[in-house]
């Protein structure tokens, strides 16, 4: 199964997407970026372009947006209309800015797209999600979830300041950059009802973007999760935590183990362990996942439309921290 993929921005998440796709699929690569320093210059299936308008006449079947966020739509929408199908790096923006257009495009013609939010592809999200569906807590009533890491950790071999992480003209800050988490409680309890967050810099980070958040999110059924994202916390910790009528549904990234509490047993059972977990499989899986849904001609795991579901929350995120108040989704 031949592809010729084109591949838009070469930071950290464009190299991981190429080294995965040069290994995993035996597809011709289109790298489009500016860098002087692109080192698969001299790979026979790579060539590297340095304007969109040049790759395009490559007639590529696919595209990854993996550029800032500020510049995702404006290049989803020329790519759209040459009618390449669409794997969008998370976040899918940072305004709804061109987001009718580029709906409008994909819909007339037919296009396959898919979010990059690789938790969807986590062994023990995935677990947890299963769990919810089947029930096994009882009546979901509270969520705490976590994710705190240290920003100068990310890439240490490159310079925090001046990554797009940190940002704020270049759709930066804690709160899209890490949507993860707030898509796996999408993809877990639907779209929230209201939000009330505060948020801002507060570390000693040299960063425009705000480096933390803690979130009160509203679901539908009086579902309430209370998220918290940070920028500076060492060691990084990522963590889960349901609560239902029945009992207890727990992950945490140190573990990488799926545990649930159960009322009636009163003892804590581990239902799933993560014995070599290897992060890249994720990503991996989410790439597979969306070259078949291009084969097959069918709907991915998480369209373009969630993808601005998840905006949407985020952007509520940070409208209820400016205006200090709840807000109604």
């Amino acid at each position: 199964f031949f592809m010729k993929i084109l591949i838009i921005g070469f930071g950290s998440i464009g190299k991981r997407h190429v080294n995965n796709l040069i290994r995993n699929t035996d597809s011709e690569i289109i790298i489009c970026s500016k860098r002087k320093n692109v080192r698969f210059l001299d790979h026979k299936k790579i060539k590297v372009l340095n304007s969109l308008e040049k790759c395009l006449l490559e007639k590529p079947d696919v595209v990854f947006i993996t550029n800032e966020t500020a510049f995702h739509i404006p290049v989803a929408i020329k790519v759209a209309k040459a009618g390449l199908d669409l794997f969008i790096e998370k976040p899918l923006s940072n305004s709804t800015n061109g987001i009718k257009a580029l709906q409008k495009i994909v819909k007339q013609k037919k296009l396959v797209t898919q979010m990059g939010c690789n938790l969807r592809f986590h062994k023990c999200i995935i677990k947890i999600r299963q769990l919810i569906n089947q029930k096994k807590i009882g009546k979901i009533v509270s969520i705490q979830s976590e994710n705190g890491s240290y920003l100068p950790d990310w890439h240490p071999h490159e310079d925090y300041r001046k990554g797009y992480a940190g940002d704020r003209k270049l759709g930066g800050g804690i709160i899209l950059t890490m949507i993860h988490d707030i898509d796996y409680l999408y993809w877990m309890f639907g779209n929230p009802k209201s939000i009330f967050s505060v948020s801002g810099k507060f570390s000693d980070l040299d960063i425009s973007a705000e480096d933390y958040c803690s979130s009160i999110i509203e679901f539908k059924n009086n579902i309430t999760a209370e998220l918290h994202l940070d920028f500076f916390q060492r060691p990084e910790f990522r963590s889960c935590k349901i609560k239902g009528t029945k009992g207890i549904i727990y992950w945490n990234s140190d573990k990488n183990e799926v545990r649930l509490f159960r009322n009636r047993k009163k003892m804590w059972e581990t239902v799933l362990t993560l014995k070599k977990f290897q992060r890249n499989e994720m990503y991996i899986d989410e790439i597979m996942h969306f070259l078949k849904c291009v084969k097959n001609r069918q709907k991915s795991i998480n369209n373009l439309d969630e993808g601005i579901e998840t905006m949407k929350i985020a952007l509520a995120m940070k409208t209820s921290s400016k205006k200090r108040r709840m807000i109604k989704i």
